[in-house]
């Protein structure tokens, strides 16, 4: 069942809301409607060839007609340590990094910022921040 713009909205600047509380340090790659991603704040190099990039992607909120959809990549490299800072936004994790939210309630503010700034020290610590 597609959510009604009003959770959808709700839920979406929930997010939004606490990703913007990490900028600084971390830079807004886009916000749009619907759309709104944070990157590193130091050039790195990326990819095989080792291409240098403004900044290596962080995360980002995007909103879907049935889900609002969180993407989160510092989970990619550390998913045991970050277990213990979200037992109960884990339950919507879906794949390595995308998290699924179908109802307000899913989301858990306090869980959703501890992650958000244990993943800020993992990108300072991976050499991604300055």
């Amino acid at each position: 069942m597609p959510l009604s713009p009003e959770d959808r909205n709700l839920m979406f600047n929930t997010i939004k809301g606490a990703m913007a509380s990490c900028s600084p340090p971390m830079l807004v790659s886009k916000d749009k409607e619907g759309v709104y991603e944070l990157m590193g704040n130091k050039p790195v190099p990326y990819g095989s060839t080792k291409k240098i990039v403004p900044g290596m992607y962080f995360c980002s909120v995007v909103t879907r007609k049935e889900n609002v959809t969180l993407y989160f990549f510092p989970i990619y490299g550390q998913p045991k340590e970050f277990d213990k800072v979200i037992p109960t936004l884990k339950k919507n994790l879906k794949g390595k990094t995308c998290f699924l939210f179908k109802k307000p309630e899913q989301i858990n503010t306090k869980e959703l910022n501890a992650m958000l700034k244990f993943g800020v020290q993992a990108w300072k610590v991976s050499g991604y921040m300055k």
